[in-house]
């Protein structure tokens, strides 16, 4: 994984570079000195690389959108069922996961128009850069947890280095939210109450979970320990209920520990439960039939189940 990830990483650096270092050499060998909007790009591409790179860049834009937009769907499902645990059937989640993404971006550039895309890109990534934060802290917290991470945990000097880089994110992102305010508010004098009144709590809010962020797995952690040492409190038990078994499964796999499974069963369930003896078929037949398979080992696990009945 390390090697992978650091080839991964490393071409795709070198990759970026090379688009960048050639992008700029072209337009400043042209005179292509001003910034130019997103929109106007397929010109500019036109004018220097031929005709076939305005078509070239446009797949580029959907390959990118489509390949960002899958990842994002991937990694949503993975929290959801993975860290949250929350199961919804898949049409549902993916329902929401594409009107989320979309019905915003639809809505945004049916009011703004094309006249405000590069605006609109701008604002993305400073979205983006807000983010950054919810994402980086947490990402630290799991990392450097020895008892999920086990060997792999940060080491000391990758915390700091880690820490030190989410102060300054998280320093940057307030600077740039504090400098918005004010850029708003003087633009706008005639609103500057109706704006303070809108923004101000609104960023002490996200500030607020941006410290319940950070500091919920420490006071977590100090809990949990403090409940390991030394023990529990005793509970009280008053009268305690028997566990009647009215249905027990029990897992055969025609070896020498079936008799002491079905003993054990015996023991829990009695003579008022009912027994059901399970066998998985492991055949290449039985992966691609399923239960409608009839080979020759699955017929001879069902002679087998069969002696276990009588």
């Amino acid at each position: 994984n390390l090697i992978d990830t650091s080839i991964a990483l490393n071409l795709a650096f070198f990759v970026n570079a090379a688009i960048l270092i050639l992008a700029a050499a072209a337009f400043f060998k042209n005179g292509y000195h001003q910034v130019a909007e997103i929109q106007d790009a397929h010109q500019l591409l036109q004018h220097i690389f031929g005709s076939l790179a305005p078509a070239l860049f446009a797949i580029a834009l959907i390959a990118a959108g489509q390949s960002s937009t899958v990842t994002g769907t991937l990694a949503g499902q993975i929290i959801m069922e993975g860290h949250i645990n929350l199961r919804i059937q898949p049409w549902l989640r993916r329902l929401i996961t594409r009107l989320l993404a979309i019905v915003p971006a639809f809505f945004t550039i049916l009011y703004s128009g094309e006249r405000a895309l590069g605006s609109l890109l701008i604002f993305s990534q400073v979205v983006l850069s807000l983010q950054l934060g919810f994402a980086v802290i947490p990402l630290i917290h799991f990392t450097s947890d020895k008892e999920k991470m086990g060997v792999f945990a940060n080491k000391l000097w990758v915390k700091i280095t880690a820490w030190t880089m989410a102060v300054l994110i998280v320093g940057l992102n307030a600077k740039l939210v504090i400098e918005q305010i004010a850029d708003w508010s003087g633009a706008f004098p005639q609103h500057q109450t109706l704006i303070k009144l809108t923004t101000i709590p609104l960023s002490a809010a996200i500030a607020m979970l941006l410290l319940y962020v950070f500091f919920k797995p420490i006071l977590a952690h100090s809990e949990n320990e403090h409940r390991k040492i030394p023990h529990g409190s005793a509970l009280e038990i008053d009268t305690i209920s028997p566990v009647i078994l009215k249905k027990i499964g029990i897992a055969v796999d025609f070896s020498a520990h079936d008799r002491d499974t079905i003993r054990h069963a015996l023991m829990q369930g009695g003579k008022q439960a009912e027994y059901y003896l399970m066998h998985v078929v492991e055949t290449a037949a039985a992966n691609y039939h399923g239960s409608a398979v009839n080979d020759l080992e699955t017929q001879s696990d069902r002679e087998n189940l069969q002696k276990y009945q009588r």
